[in-house]
């Protein structure tokens, strides 16, 4: 399948989404391969990650009192229902989840398709006042993260806004740092971070493979 973009974040090419947070700009897929090299967390893995960071949030929190969780599109969505539900199992209340879809926040929205896919935003509930965590799959430049927050103060304003991602593969371009980190992935630039969720790819996995020309 060729799939022609200049963005990885927002292609049209749907299989290429989870890697959200690279910025790297690439002309065209023809001829670039890209294979899984090694699995960094396998479904226990990845099971165990987001328990811990349920975990650290009520900790953090006192509670989930105020707290709302917001999964930024794609891959974020299932993991913040995921936090969600743990969260539930041990607090015996459900925690709001809404969903963002940052993609007119961006701020390369220029370089992307002249038609991105838009996913969609759905918060049904008042943020005001509110304890936010965003959740992502991975951060990488920051840049994502820095568009979800200018998402939200268009919405409200939140009392605090805090960040789960499941990985962190380093590069910051932004001073964002996140609060509950699955896992830390030292990585190169030419390596790709795959997170993978049953609910989009059929499997849960994370793996990293090298973009090779």
């Amino acid at each position: 399948m060729t799939c022609y973009y200049v963005n990885l974040h927002m292609t049209s090419c749907p299989r290429v989404r989870s890697f959200f947070d690279i910025t790297d700009i690439i002309i065209s897929m023809r001829g670039v391969a890209m294979k899984d090299k090694a699995e960094i967390m396998d479904e226990n893995a990845m099971a165990r990650a987001l328990t811990r960071i349920s975990h650290e949030i009520i900790e953090k929190n006192k509670g989930v009192e105020e707290l709302v969780l917001i999964g930024i599109q794609r891959r974020g969505v299932p993991l913040a229902k995921r936090i969600a539900r743990k969260i539930s199992e041990v607090e015996g209340s459900e925690v709001p989840v809404g969903i963002l879809d940052i993609t007119l926040y961006r701020d390369d929205l220029s370089l992307l398709a002249e038609h991105p896919i838009i996913n969609g935003t759905e918060i049904n509930f008042s943020i005001t006042d509110k304890k936010i965590v965003l959740v992502d799959d991975v951060i990488y430049t920051g840049r994502t993260v820095r568009a979800a927050i200018d998402a939200l103060m268009d919405i409200g304003r939140p009392k605090m806004i805090q960040l789960a991602v499941l990985i962190d593969r380093g590069h910051r371009e932004l001073p964002i740092r996140p609060d509950y980190v699955g896992k830390n992935v030292p990585t190169s630039k030419n390596e790709i971070i795959n997170v993978k969720v049953t609910e989009i790819d059929g499997q849960n996995a994370v793996t990293i493979s090298d973009m090779d020309h």
